[in-house]
């Protein structure tokens, strides 16, 4: 009932996009819900949208989704972190000018007292496995998300299929799963910058990081002119341009939330 909701909530939006063309510029953006959840569309996108003349409309949902909208044309531009899912869009033709923008990495949290005894991990598989032996809650994005395909790749390398009344797919995005996460006292995989956002306002600790298997890049793609030609390519890169420059990537870079850095720049470095 939940996702049926969300697709309403996102056809409407876009009904509402496709009326206000003319009233004013506007650029379509589908993305990752951790860079809203987190605040940072926030600070990033008002500079944009001043210089430009510009409103940016934004559709925050999972990454799977996010680029589903891309492939129907029904946005203009993409910012999303699942980097073998970006590759296979643009190799379908549906994405041009793939950028790197940013990074963070994933961390596993929980109740302080850590009953699973996570803590004792050496890396995120190992945490996985010790997760599945526990068999404490644990809450799923389960909504194709960045965040939700990482874990997959996670339960896949430890070996577990994880099934059971101790694994909940919420349908959700980073924010409400962290709720999830700590109402019923259990776990989840959730990006950096979205924990910190939150941290504050849940009793829940980071009970595993720093594995190089869960680092988490961003990339921002075009929605293909070719594939879409009614897509506002020429504003979109204008868009790209900036985030990608040294103006946008010094706001990911002092974007800070309780004295933390959400989001590491990395358009100049090599994807």
């Amino acid at each position: 009932m939940r996702k049926v909701l969300v697709l309403v909530a996102v056809f409407a939006l876009l009904a509402f996009m496709t009326c206000s063309v003319g009233a004013e510029t506007r650029l379509r953006m589908s993305t990752t819900t951790s860079t809203e959840d987190s605040g940072l569309l926030t600070v990033l996108l008002p500079p944009f949208e001043k210089a430009a003349g510009v409103k940016v409309d934004v559709i925050s949902v999972g990454t799977g989704k996010a680029l589903k909208l891309g492939e129907n044309g029904d946005v203009d531009v993409v910012l999303v972190h699942a980097r073998a899912a970006e590759d296979k869009f643009v190799a379908e033709g549906y994405g041009v000018d793939r950028r790197d923008v940013m990074y963070n990495d994933f961390v596993v949290v929980g109740p302080k007292d850590d009953p699973a005894g996570v803590k004792k991990a050496k890396t995120a598989v190992e945490a996985f496995k010790m997760l599945a032996e526990g068999k404490a809650p644990f809450i799923s994005r389960g909504d194709d998300s960045g965040t939700h395909k990482m874990e997959q790749s996670l339960w896949k390398k430890a070996g577990v299929v994880p099934k059971g009344s101790w694994y909940v797919e919420a349908g959700q995005g980073m924010g409400a799963v962290l709720q999830m996460a700590f109402d019923k006292k259990g776990y989840t995989l959730a990006d950096r910058g979205s924990f910190i956002a939150q941290e504050g306002k849940l009793d829940l600790a980071i009970v595993f990081e720093g594995d190089k298997d869960i680092f988490n890049p961003y990339g921002i793609i075009a929605v293909n002119p070719k594939k879409h030609p009614k897509t506002q390519y020429d504003l979109a890169m204008k868009f790209i341009d900036y985030v990608t420059g040294p103006e946008g990537q010094k706001v990911i870079a002092d974007f800070k939330l309780n004295g933390k850095q959400l989001f590491f720049p990395s358009a100049a470095k090599k994807p």
